[in-house]
């Protein structure tokens, strides 16, 4: 049985790692990986169930890494490191992929699409792009009433919104029309349904 699909190669760290991870979350196994499981002393009662959930989780993490990849692993003792190490070794580029998807979303078109397979790529590189930007998420550290943190996710909501639109077909013009004239532009999901 496959716990994560495709396995780590070279070029997709950021999916595989969200997938693994909740994989490993709805195993009760993701403080494995995170730190808050730390190794106990080898005197403690509970080395041995350590040790064996550590080992565990680093077989799991060995069968889904491409088999070059598997090398550089192999003789890593505790997967908290191997997460470590892989993270910094093919998480690097954030910032060229980052672009690349935007870039991505910002000239993507329907042409021959339906709305649904057009919404859907589009849907795919934002929930991409959110896994990227989700440590950017706004904390006032005393209490305030600022509201940053629900006017970025506002912000962010309109940069879809507008990409959305301006990909979508030229018939669909009387829609743009609608949609703008709103002022507060509706949930993606309320201007996708007026199209789709």
């Amino acid at each position: 049985m496959a716990l994560v699909s495709p396995s780590l190669d070279s070029t997709n760290y950021h999916s595989w790692s969200k997938s693994m991870f909740s994989t490993l979350s709805a195993k009760n196994k993701a403080e494995f990986i995170d730190g808050s499981a730390p190794q106990p002393s080898s005197f403690d009662r509970s080395y041995g169930a350590w040790k064996r959930c550590n080992n565990m989780v680093v077989s799991w993490v060995i069968h889904f890494v491409s088999s070059s990849i598997c090398q550089s692993i192999l003789w890593m003792d505790y997967v908290e490191k191997i997460w470590r190490d892989l993270k910094s070794c093919y998480s690097q580029g954030d910032l060229l992929y980052i672009f690349a998807l935007q870039l991505k979303a910002s000239s993507i078109k329907q042409g021959d699409l339906s709305v649904t397979d057009f919404f859907t790529q589009l849907r795919i590189i934002w929930d991409e792009l959110e896994n990227f930007w989700a440590y950017l998420i706004w904390v006032c550290t005393v209490k305030c009433s600022c509201k940053v943190s629900s006017i970025l996710a506002q912000r962010k909501l309109e940069d879809q919104a507008m990409q959305f639109l301006c990909g979508l077909n030229d018939q669909y013009a009387n829609v743009h029309s609608h949609v703008l004239l709103m002022g507060l532009l509706p949930p993606i999901s309320k201007i996708f349904s007026y199209v789709a």
